[in-house]
């Protein structure tokens, strides 16, 4: 395959516009599966704020406002295609500068440093993870993760003989112990295995995949529905109100892991699922 040179200005460009639209315009697949839950939501209650949460939605995106008042930490997936060829600067600089001029007119949530949390005033920086792939197209992902369900999430180190069954119980607790905190109806994101470093970010790539497509492998698509089953059996419900749909959809990625070991960790997103992708 031909090298193709990409100028990071780009990506800079793609990253403030992802930015501006995902502020104030949730997923189309998410938005669907709000309008199926509306019609199932056994809950008079449970129903009306689905019904609320997407009058919210649809007014953001005509009025061109955010959808919610914490619009989040920039966080960006890149896959960059190895016959790429990367010019006119620094790609992380690049993606800073996106990641500040998108959020010009928004919430500043990110502090420069965990203990003394000085506000950065920019929403800078990003949260940067690569993946080299063949072919010579970058594809961006961005998610604009507000930290309500972030602080929700969890993860645990199991040993190898936990199983399934120490995965199920593991991910049904964090979804009790989170109740109306993740601002539910929740996107529940589960990585396995890999490592400590590893294993959330498969959890945070979860979230990611569309809603209604289920794992590729079969084992783990049928533990997604049996997972989804269980916690809407909880009754937490829309915004925790009570009712029957407490999660629109459990997604698992999984990757090798040591024969020690069983990593198990759960990322949630909340009701503004705020992610898009564009291929440059």
């Amino acid at each position: 395959m031909t090298l193709r040179q990409l100028s990071v200005r780009h990506i800079e460009t793609a990253v403030q516009e992802l930015i501006k639209e995902s502020a104030y315009k949730l997923p189309a697949d998410y938005l669907a599966a709000m309008r199926a839950a509306e019609e199932r939501e056994a809950s008079k209650t449970g129903r009306i704020m689905l019904t609320t949460l997407l009058d919210n939605a649809d007014y953001a995106e005509v009025e061109q406002i955010p959808t919610c008042q914490d619009t989040g930490m920039a966080i960006l997936m890149l896959e960059i295609g190895q016959d790429v060829h990367l010019v006119d600067g620094n790609l992380t600089d690049a993606i800073n500068a996106g990641v500040r001029a998108g959020y010009a007119d928004l919430r500043k949530s990110v502090v420069g440093d965990p203990l003394e949390r000085t506000n950065t005033a920019d929403n800078a920086p990003a949260i940067i993870h690569t993946d080299i792939v063949p072919g010579n197209k970058v594809t961006l992902t961005l998610a604009m993760k507000g930290f309500g369900a972030e602080l929700m999430s969890r993860m645990q180190m199991f040993p190898a003989n936990g199983g399934v069954e120490a995965v199920k119980a593991f991910v049904i607790e964090t979804i009790e112990l989170a109740g109306p905190n993740a601002c539910p109806p929740v996107i529940v994101g589960v990585g396995l295995g890999s490592s400590f470093d590893g294993v959330g970010l498969l959890a945070k790539k979860a979230l990611m995949r569309p809603l209604g497509q289920p794992s590729p492998k079969p084992h783990l698509a049928q533990l997604e529905q049996e997972l989804l089953n269980s916690i809407n059996d909880l009754g937490i419900g829309p915004q925790g109100f009570g009712g029957t749909v407490t999660a629109l959809a459990v997604h698992i990625e999984s990757f090798a892991t040591h024969i020690a070991a069983l990593p198990v960790a759960v990322n949630l997103n909340c009701s503004a699922p705020r992610r898009a992708t564009v291929v440059l």
